[in-house]
């Protein structure tokens, strides 16, 4: 049977900005050989396979490379969609089962916030080809669950980085996520996100990654609520709130795209 798919641009208010993650609703559970071949086809840094249970969805993650445990912007896509669709009603949480736990998500007018584990990163000695990799000094690098997370100088360093791709694959850790505190403009921090060893060589706007900035920047500038801002080429605006251990992540999506798998 023909399997629809869809695109959607997460963590954006507009068409063709934020991150875009493509999203199967399955009517059955499909081998992971399967998953990952259509992730590979879409090409996108992640597509989300959804398949419906008693309370909730079981939800994974794909880039075009790997199965991976945390994906935020996918997330954000899948429960934008499932609302859209009108697989759930409005008012109800969006509940979803995955390889980080159970997950929810809930809608408030434009604005989705989902309910994540926070990922606080320990300090930690820059690892070989990380300075030379972003041709800049760090000034502070710490080591979270799954990835790195470098401190930089300014946002304008931020903005201007041009890393060496290939000494970069060679850090040990899913991405490398480089930040500094925000010159203004509404936002508290800025970030970009790397990870060439997934396959994704810069993700446009990372949702996992929060839940290492979130705790980071809410201990530095000694509030629970800020706004980050994701300065990739198509940007996006991640509202954050810490919660003990938990990360509540605000974004908005704009559906793009709407499609059919002809190999079932």
């Amino acid at each position: 049977m023909p399997q629809p798919i869809v695109q959607v641009d997460a963590f954006a208010h507009r068409p063709f900005t934020g991150n875009p993650a493509a999203v199967c609703v399955l009517e059955r559970p499909r081998d992971e050989g399967w998953m990952q071949a259509v992730a590979m086809e879409m090409n996108l840094s992640e597509t989300a396979f959804l398949v419906r249970r008693d309370d909730g969805w079981d939800l994974r993650w794909f880039t075009p490379a790997v199965e991976v445990d945390l994906c935020g912007h996918a997330t954000l896509a899948s429960a934008h969609l499932l609302w859209q669709d009108g697989l759930l009603a409005e008012g109800d949480p969006a509940r979803f089962h995955t390889r980080s736990g159970l997950l929810t998500a809930r809608k408030d007018g434009e604005w989705i916030s989902m309910d994540f584990p926070a990922k606080p990163a320990q300090a930690a000695d820059a690892p070989e080809h990380l300075a030379r990799a972003l041709g800049v000094e760090p000034v502070y690098v710490g080591r979270s669950q799954f990835d790195l997370l470098v401190e930089l100088e300014s946002e304008a360093a931020v903005r201007t980085l041009d890393p060496d791709q290939s000494l970069l694959k060679q850090v040990e850790a899913r991405g490398i996520i480089v930040t500094s505190r925000a010159d203004g403009g509404g936002y508290d921090f800025v970030s970009r996100f790397f990870g060439p060893r997934v396959g994704v060589p810069e993700d446009p706007v990372t949702g996992s990654a929060h839940c290492v900035l979130a705790p980071y920047w809410a201990r530095k500038l000694g509030r629970a609520g800020l706004v980050g801002y994701q300065a990739s080429a198509r940007g996006g605006t991640v509202r954050v709130r810490v919660d003990g251990d938990r990360v509540v992540l605000g974004g908005r999506a704009v559906t793009t795209l709407r499609g059919t798998l002809e190999v079932g």
